[in-house]
């Protein structure tokens, strides 16, 4: 920095080599601390958003045929608020707290620290490509950090945008893009980072978990999982069925909290299909494929993936794909087992099995012995058995009558738990895990009494009576 505060190393692409160190530099001269620069950052990322939504929804529409409703929503629009957030309530989340003081320790005074951690590494995904690297991006940024963002090569016109929209408008040795694919990645895994925020899939999320053990870098993992949706006899069907139909065709369903498959009590299992299709046929009419409002698969390699899994069960809506469009339907499928291909993994497409149940309390059994899922889902009035299915299943957030809810507030953690991820993110939360929680006491000199150093001579039958009364 200069004499006024103002950035001076170079802006541009940087290579993967040595970027963390070269943030750490900069993050060693304590500019990163005052949190008037961290609020300049803030507005500056803002401002940027707004002056180039029309290229983000038109990039985001190259990579994934995002509706221009669905893209502001859920990716300028949240980190927008992310960002709103941020600058109304920093001064509160940095402050520190104090606590009480044991007598042992007065005349003296305890409190909490919220410190940066410094030169952080955020790995994004294709599926909100930029809305995944940019919340955590606000969040670090608010608690003090230099980012380096590592976008998803699956979302080329998004990754590019997002490299050079940084660029313009910020130092490297603040926030950075590197770009690329395997190599990059591992480069920039090989490094000392000082904290690494990663969302994507499980199996590359155990590869980034290694390497930062190598450092011991402490990490944030938001992954994913197959969420289910109970839907009970009581449930209000229509509006069950629209919500559900909403968050599972938003993004084709290449959504990380969307249901991943229907557990609908069989008395209503006719209905509720009914009211599915009803409400496909109301969101996108009777050729999704001509609508406006629906988006693509990302790839034809997760096209050919998803196409995979149409040939079990019985279709009964959709089922229609266009590899060259890179094209599925909204899907409903029933008819399918535990043991079939489509309920082994993470659907992460437009395809929902529905499967009828009579025991509820043998379903939850069985989601008790699957890996923990990112969300859980159930419609029901009948708040007893919302809290049984709540104490029942472990997930990593869930809703009641409503579909991506527990996601929308930003005064609640989001994250995953056990095979889902772990930590947690928005809001306060998100500064929280990017700050590191110091304690910090301060003490007089005086009284400093005999009794706690050597020689202890007959002491511990004294110890023991004054522990209690003075911790």
């Amino acid at each position: 920095m200069n004499g006024n505060g103002e950035l001076t190393t170079g802006r541009g692409p940087v290579a993967p080599e040595g970027v963390a160190e070269m943030q750490r530099r900069f993050f060693r001269t304590g500019a990163t601390r005052d949190l008037e620069f961290r609020r300049r950052q803030l507005r500056t990322l803002r401002d940027l958003l707004v002056q180039r939504e029309a290229d983000i929804l038109e990039a985001l529409r190259l990579d994934l045929g995002r509706p221009a409703a669905e893209a502001y929503t859920s990716e300028i629009g949240v980190v927008l608020v992310e960002i709103d957030t941020a600058l109304k309530r920093l001064g509160r989340w940095a402050r520190p707290k104090r606590v009480r003081t044991p007598w042992l320790l007065f005349p003296g005074s305890s409190r909490i620290v919220p410190e940066p951690y410094g030169s952080v590494l955020v790995i994004g995904p294709w599926n909100y490509p930029l809305q995944l690297v940019l919340a955590p991006a606000v969040a670090a940024l608010a608690a003090g950090n230099c980012v380096v963002i590592k976008p998803s090569e699956h979302a080329p016109a998004t990754s590019a945008l997002i490299a050079r929209m940084i660029a313009e408008s910020f130092g490297n040795e603040v926030m950075t893009v590197v770009e690329g694919g395997v190599g990059p990645t591992r480069t920039l895994l090989g490094q000392d980072f000082d904290y690494i925020f990663f969302t994507g899939g499980t199996g590359i999320g155990r590869i980034v978990m290694t390497a930062a053990a190598e450092n011991l870098t402490p990490v944030t993992l938001e992954l994913g999982g197959k969420n289910p949706c109970i839907v009970a006899a009581d449930a209000d069907i229509g509006t069950a069925a629209k919500r559900i139909a909403w968050g599972k065709y938003f993004n084709a369903g290449q959504t990380c909290i969307a249901p991943d498959f229907i557990l609908v009590e069989r008395a209503i299992e006719q209905r509720f299909l009914d009211a599915l299709k009803a409400a496909i046929t109301g969101f996108y009419g009777s050729d999704p494929a001509a609508s406006p409002d629906y988006a693509r698969i990302v790839n034809e390699h997760h096209f050919d993936r998803l196409a995979g899994f149409l040939g079990r069960g019985e279709i009964v809506a959709g089922g229609e794909a266009d590899r060259d469009r890179r094209y599925i339907a909204p899907t409903v499928v029933t008819g399918v087992t535990w043991d079939d291909p489509v309920m082994a993994d993470e659907i992460f497409g437009p395809i929902l099995p529905v499967l009828a149940w009579d025991d509820l309390d043998a379903e939850l059994a069985a989601l008790q012995r699957r890996p923990k899922p990112l969300a859980l889902y159930v419609f029901t009035r009948d708040g007893n058995l919302a809290d049984r299915v709540l104490e029942t299943v472990s997930s990593g957030g869930a809703a009641i009558n409503d579909i991506f809810a527990q996601l929308l507030n930003l005064d609640l953690p989001f994250g995953g738990v056990g095979d889902s991820g772990m930590g947690a993110y928005h809001g306060k939360a998100g500064f929280d895990t990017f700050s590191h929680h110091r304690a910090v006491v301060r003490r007089s000199t005086w009284p400093d009494p005999a009794l706690k150093y050597p020689p202890y001579g007959n002491s511990l039958a004294l110890l023991k009576r004054l522990m209690p009364r003075i911790l």
